[in-house]
C-alpha cells in the first residue's frame, strides 16, 4: 500500500532481519539488478560534459556521460539522470552504467532523451572525492561527527547545473524541457538543482533521496537527519517547479521518519511537490524502490510525466 501526501499534509518500522546491505551504486548491487531479465541495450553515446573549477587544482574537468535519444533528429525533451554513491571508494571508482536499460526505455518510449552522467569521483570520470559529506559511525550505529551536507549539495549542483547548460547546447535537446531524476544521493542532487532554479528545468523526480546513510552500522537510521531537514527547508522556499518525492518505509538508509521529515519541512516553502510513501518492498532493502518497487510507483511517476506534457 502506498500513502500519497501533498503538501498541505502537515511509526517506524521493525528492520527486517533478513535483510542485507545493499547500496545503489556498488558494483555488487548493480550486479544483483542486472540479473533481472533486462531488455536490449538502447544504442548509447558516450559524451563528456566540462565541469568548471572541479579539478584536483582547481581547472575544469570533462565529466564522461551516457546519452540515450529517441529516433530522429529531434529536438527531444531530456532527462538528466544522477546516480547514488557507494560507501566504499574502490565501488565509486568502479562505477560503469549509472542508469538501468529498462528504465532508460522507459524515458525513450515517451520520446524523451536520456542522460546520465558519471560525477566527478566516479568510474571512467575519476577527480578527487567532491562529495565526501563526512559522516561516520561508530560500532554501536551512534553518529560521531557533524556531516556537511551543503559542501555536498554544492558538488552535486556543480555538476548537475554543468550538465544542464551543456544540454541546452545540443541541436537535438529541447532546452525548455528538462526533467531531473536521481536515487539516492542522486535523488538529494536532483532536489538541490530544482531549486537552483536552472533554466530549462520543469520539473524533477526524487527516488529514495538523501545522504549520510550506513545500513550496515546504522540501519533505518541516518547521520543528523535534522541537518539534511533544515537544508531541505530552505530548498523548498527557491523551488518552484513540481517535484516526485518517492521513499519506501524500510529504507535501511534513512528509516521511514526522517524522509517524512525532510519532505515536510520542503513543501512548508511552498514549493510544489508530491510524496509517495511505500510502507515496504518485500524482501528487499526499500532504498532499492527505483529498481524493485515499480507496482508502488509507476502509475504515480506515469501521472506525473503526463502532467509535465510529456
Amino acid at each position: 500500500m502506498r500513502l500519497p501526501i501533498r503538501s498541505s499534509d502537515i511509526r517506524r518500522l521493525p528492520i527486517l532481519a533478513a535483510m542485507v546491505f545493499a547500496t545503489l551504486t556498488a558494483p555488487a548491487a548493480l550486479a544483483a539488478d542486472e540479473a533481472r531479465p533486462q531488455p536490449p541495450a538502447p544504442k548509447m553515446e558516450a559524451v563528456e560534459i566540462p565541469v568548471p573549477g572541479a579539478g584536483t587544482f582547481g581547472g575544469a574537468l570533462a565529466m564522461r556521460a551516457e546519452l540515450f535519444r529517441p529516433d530522429g533528429p529531434g529536438p527531444f525533451p531530456v532527462l538528466i539522470f544522477s546516480h547514488g554513491r557507494a560507501p566504499d571508494r574502490l565501488d565509486r571508482a568502479k562505477l560503469q552504467h549509472p542508469i538501468q536499460n529498462w528504465h532508460v526505455r522507459y524515458w525513450l518510449d515517451r520520446g524523451v532523451a536520456v542522460l546520465a552522467p558519471i560525477r566527478i569521483g566516479y568510474g571512467e570520470t575519476g577527480g578527487p572525492d567532491r562529495e565526501s559529506n563526512g559522516s561516520s559511525f561508530d560500532l554501536t550505529g551512534r553518529c560521531t561527527s557533524k556531516p556537511d551536507y551543503r559542501a555536498a549539495a554544492q558538488a552535486l549542483n556543480d555538476a548537475t547545473l554543468a550538465t544542464i547548460q551543456w544540454v541546452r547546447t545540443q541541436p537535438w535537446a529541447d532546452s525548455h524541457r528538462i526533467v531531473l531524476e536521481g536515487r539516492s544521493m542522486g535523488g538529494f542532487a536532483s532536489v538541490a538543482a530544482a531549486a537552483a532554479r536552472a533554466p530549462g528545468v520543469i520539473g524533477y523526480v526524487n527516488f529514495s533521496g538523501g545522504a549520510g546513510g550506513s545500513p550496515e552500522r546504522a540501519p533505518g537510521h541516518s547521520c543528523d537527519p535534522d541537518q539534511l531537514r533544515d537544508l531541505m527547508a530552505e530548498y523548498g522556499k527557491t523551488a518552484t517547479v513540481p517535484g516526485l518525492w518517492l521513499y519506501a518505509k524500510n529504507d535501511q538508509y534513512f528509516g521511514p521518519e526522517a524522509p517524512l521529515g525532510w519532505y515536510r519541512a520542503f513543501a512548508a516553502g511552498g514549493s510544489p511537490a508530491k510524496l509517495v510513501s511505500v510502507e515496504e518492498v518485500p524482501g528487499r532493502d526499500g532504498h532499492l524502490l527505483l529498481t524493485y518497487g515499480q507496482r508502488f510507483w509507476r502509475k504515480d511517476l506515469d501521472d506525473f510525466v503526463k502532467s509535465l506534457g510529456l
